[in-house]
């Protein structure tokens, strides 16, 4: 089984502990559904965990969890398991993977004798399972941006922003929510119903409203005065752990929260917020960031005033992976602008100094001596660049680095060899083919490729490709204290297909302090506005302006460069 088919399964089960009773099997529930979340987002596969003993490192799978899922992996199947689904139709189940139908309106549906509205919301499962259940953060991000241009049309509308996933910046999307702050809900809701490109509208209530946009994309809106907004907000920008987890500590001091605001248990008085830092302040906690409410010890962190000041877009003085139109023989993709419109860019963006990390020449097409004449012709290249620099006083870019992305082969050597690599400043490596192999070899693979002195960066480190392709097998304490040791960095690639290392595994890393590095793997200097997905993604992992390199001045990367080799 793969781990999204294990997610599912431990999602049913907890769904089968609600529908036999909700408030008895609250813990058991919570902890199926975290074990699910995690198994999900996990950088290995679960069965590989199993095969080396190491279940329970993923975090969210306990014990018991793990026990149950030892004989899955043992037998096919789960008698604990087994048992808690019985007598639930497969239906019902699938019934739940859309949005506002939990187990028991599902069972409901189906013991009402609802088949024609079944049928069509089972039709519907599998039109979302066809197309992807999720969608890439910049989609997601480009709708609703156009959406809440829309929206902005109402002068009833004092306030508008995204929720959930996508105000959170996970790297995948289910559906887009809304939330507006207004005094005539009514009047907005029906300017939403109206939206231009909305296929359906599926439902419209006093407060809220949901809509189908092209790509079978769900957006939801609701709609409060602006005395609530500020628990709006925190509401529904989730995740469902923070906010349990927030609920539990709330309970502790005789509070009750829900999107109109803050009950005093005893009394009854509500108090109503119009911002999420006086919401938060209420509690005790200083604010938390959207990118951080995942219930990973942001809570605790809050009320002993230890949050990290998150690295932001402007902290971003380079980009460390773009790949200009100059023609290196390269077998992989070419990029299609030329440096200096890539540099423009970079000053635009107010970059301080860029990195040209084309792919190598093709290995199959050229022989060392060949190699090393191509690279000698870009180092004449970039070097002039740099003179050329030299006399745009108006220019923020004042440097860029003649560097490589270089394939790791199988057995962990480069198709480079050490005396051309001597030509460049310093290289990117990355894996591009056998994404299958066990996990030590794959550890093998990358530690022996990035021993090389100018290899400095290990690039989309995962090899994902979202909603495409998983990740290859790593183990990643191992890579973690290498690149500690010998001074390596690790990419955060702002790629949307990719944004890789992901957020879980950055985390990691910056509690290790392992250096991270930001590039947009940009083909076309459009691509460099990718930039802020890959900050997105450090952030969500609690990365502080510190634990990135491309937030360095020139003068300390250059010294930094140098450290290693």
């Amino acid at each position: 089984m793969t781990n999204l088919q294990i997610a599912e399964l431990l999602r049913n089960v907890a769904s089968a502990y609600k529908l036999k009773d909700e408030k008895k099997n609250f813990f058991k529930i919570t902890a199926y559904e975290r074990a699910a979340d995690a198994v999900e987002h996990a950088s290995s596969e679960l069965k590989d965990l199993w095969d080396e003993g190491k279940l329970t490192d993923v975090p969210g799978v306990g014990p018991s969890i793990a026990e149950h899922l030892d004989e899955l992996f043992r037998t096919g199947k789960s008698k604990h398991f087994d048992e808690i689904m019985a007598g639930i139709p497969f239906e019902a189940f699938k019934l739940t993977e859309l949005p506002g139908i939990g187990i028991k309106t599902a069972m409901k549906m189906m013991k009402n004798g609802m088949k024609k509205e079944v049928d069509e919301k089972l039709k519907e499962v599998a039109e979302r399972e066809k197309k992807g259940k999720r969608h890439l953060l910049p989609y997601a991000a480009t709708v609703a941006g156009l959406i809440i241009e829309w929206m902005k049309k109402d002068p009833n509308i004092k306030q508008i922003d995204t929720l959930g996933s996508l105000r959170r910046q996970a790297s995948t999307i289910g559906d887009i929510d809304i939330s507006v702050g207004t005094d005539k809900p009514s009047e907005v809701l029906d300017h939403f119903a109206k939206y231009p490109d909305r296929q359906k509208v599926i439902e419209k209530g006093p407060v809220s409203s949901s809509i189908i946009v092209p790509g079978n994309l769900q957006v939801d809106l609701m709609a409060l005065p602006s005395e609530s907004y500020g628990s709006l907000l925190q509401h529904f920008t989730g995740s469902k752990h923070h906010n349990i987890a927030l609920r539990e500590y709330a309970l502790k001091k005789g509070l009750s929260l829900s999107e109109r605001g803050i009950k005093n248990v005893k009394t009854g008085k509500v108090v109503k917020f119009s911002n999420e830092t006086d919401f938060y302040r209420y509690l005790g906690l200083t604010y938390i960031p959207p990118e951080l409410r995942e219930d990973e010890g942001e809570i605790e962190a809050a009320r002993e005033g230890n949050l990290p000041k998150l690295v932001e877009l402007g902290d971003i003085k380079s980009d460390l992976q773009i790949h200009s139109s100059f023609d290196i023989e390269t077998s992989h993709d070419l990029g299609e602008s030329s440096m200096e419109e890539l540099i423009e860019k970079g000053n635009e963006l107010k970059y301080e100094y860029m990195a040209f990390t084309e792919h190598n020449p093709s290995q199959s097409g050229h022989n060392d001596n060949e190699v090393t004449e191509i690279l000698k012709r870009k180092k004449e290249n970039v070097e002039q660049l740099n003179y050329s620099l030299k006399s745009k006083n108006n220019f923020s870019v004042k440097k860029v680095f003649n560097s490589l992305e270089v394939d790791i082969l199988p057995d962990g050597r480069i198709p480079v060899s050490e005396k051309a690599l001597e030509l460049t400043d310093f290289v990117l490596v990355s894996i591009h083919s056998s994404f299958q192999l066990d996990r030590k070899s794959m550890t093998k693979r990358v530690l022996e490729a990035l021993s090389y002195p100018k290899a400095k960066i290990f690039a989309h480190p995962t090899a994902r490709k979202l909603n495409e392709r998983e990740g290859v097998e790593l183990n990643w304490p191992e890579i973690f204290d290498f690149c500690l040791r010998k001074k390596k960095w690790i990419e955060v690639n702002a790629d949307p297909m990719r944004l890789d290392l992901p957020d879980n595994l950055v985390h990691e890393a910056v509690k290790l302090g392992v250096k991270l590095t930001l590039g947009t793997d940009a083909h076309h200097v459009d691509g460099m506005n990718n930039m802020i997905f890959g900050v997105s993604v450090a952030r969500r992992g609690w990365a502080k302006k510190n634990d990135i390199i491309n937030t360095l001045k020139l003068s300390e990367f250059e010294t930094f460069v140098k450290e290693g080799e």
